[in-house]
């Protein structure tokens, strides 16, 4: 894991200085009320402020001797440490990803279930069709259509369609903000469900299929046991091998959020906060959430792995002897 990581950090630092854009000529604008003609001596002060006047091996260096103690420095756009910027956002992208991914896992496992016990049925056919349209669709299309058709665009105001909270919720009780945070999270989060739904539950509809058409299970049915202990005691197990190899995703897209939905719904998480970033050329966020996703997405290879033995015993990781 850790070559790999610095593999990743050396590309990623050499990326992001390799685009366009100056963040010194960008803050010191800013800094100035985005005058036009800001003089070079500010720029210049700007770049040295934050170290961006040094070699790009200089600075790397200076990176990595601050990521070693978890010091991810300041942030040129907000001027604040990055992981006072970080602990602000990252709450709101984690309520967002897994009331997502547990709506996902909730309906795609039981649906790709059936799906497989139904093969080929009205039922199947319609369930298959209906997730490959969905699946087809792009978020950032759904989410444009939601808000026309639902959010008060042209036609029915149903659904908030901007932040997570409305004006005053601070005054409310505890369940009057939790209902008013629900209502605001409705539309985000059918927009971050649909896609993985319809993936999930064709990988386990699939998967499924591949075991009940094994041996073992022709003997489990042979002795007489009934088709639910069949499917949900013998062959369920080892057919979420597949779902086990998508977990590796979970640990990054429960911090690294949705940088398309959180910006077209201007909700304040991690990928509105990339977004900006990017766009402010804010290289110490930029390279803070690069290592964080690049991490955790290591890191739940890693699990899987794990897993992989725990779901299906067969599977071991040992030395082999000489």
């Amino acid at each position: 894991m850790l070559p790999t990581l610095f593999g990743i950090t050396v590309v990623a630092f050499l990326i992001i200085h390799l685009a366009p854009g100056d963040p010194a000529a960008l803050k010191a604008q800013a800094a100035e009320g985005m005058m036009k003609g800001v003089s070079p001596e500010i720029i210049q002060k700007t770049r040295e402020l934050y170290g961006l006047d040094k070699p790009l091996p200089v600075q790397y260096w200076n990176w990595i001797k601050r990521i070693a103690t978890l010091d991810f420095g300041d942030s040129i756009k907000f001027h604040r440490p990055v992981w006072d910027v970080l602990v602000e956002r990252v709450p709101v992208s984690l309520k967002l990803s897994v009331v997502a991914i547990v709506i996902a896992y909730l309906i795609a496992i039981p649906l790709g279930i059936f799906s497989a016990s139904h093969q080929y049925s009205k039922v199947d056919r319609f369930v298959t069709l209906l997730l490959f349209i969905l699946y087809s669709l792009p978020s950032f299309w759904v989410a444009t259509m939601l808000i026309v058709f639902l959010g008060g665009g042209d036609f029915i105001d149903l659904f908030p369609v901007f932040g997570l909270s409305s004006i005053g919720a601070e005054n409310m009780g505890f369940w009057g903000r939790f209902w008013d945070t629900a209502w605001h999270l409705v539309l985000p989060i059918f927009c971050m469900t649909y896609a993985s739904l319809a993936v999930l539950s064709r990988y386990m509809r699939t998967s499924m299929l591949e075991v009940i058409r094994q041996d073992y299970i022709t003997t489990a049915r042979a002795k007489g046991l009934s088709e639910s202990k069949v499917i949900y005691k013998h062959a369920l197990r080892n057919s979420l091998i597949p779902i086990i190899t998508l977990l590796a995703g979970l640990l990054p897209a429960l911090l690294g959020g949705s940088v398309i939905i959180e910006t077209i719904f201007t909700i304040p998480g991690m990928g509105k906060l990339a977004w900006e970033a990017i766009m402010a050329r804010d290289y110490p966020v930029i390279m803070a959430e690069l290592t964080i996703v690049s991490f955790l997405t290591l890191l739940g290879i890693l699990l899987s792995d794990i897993l992989y033995s725990v779901v299906d015993p067969r599977i071991a990781f040992q030395r082999k002897g000489g």
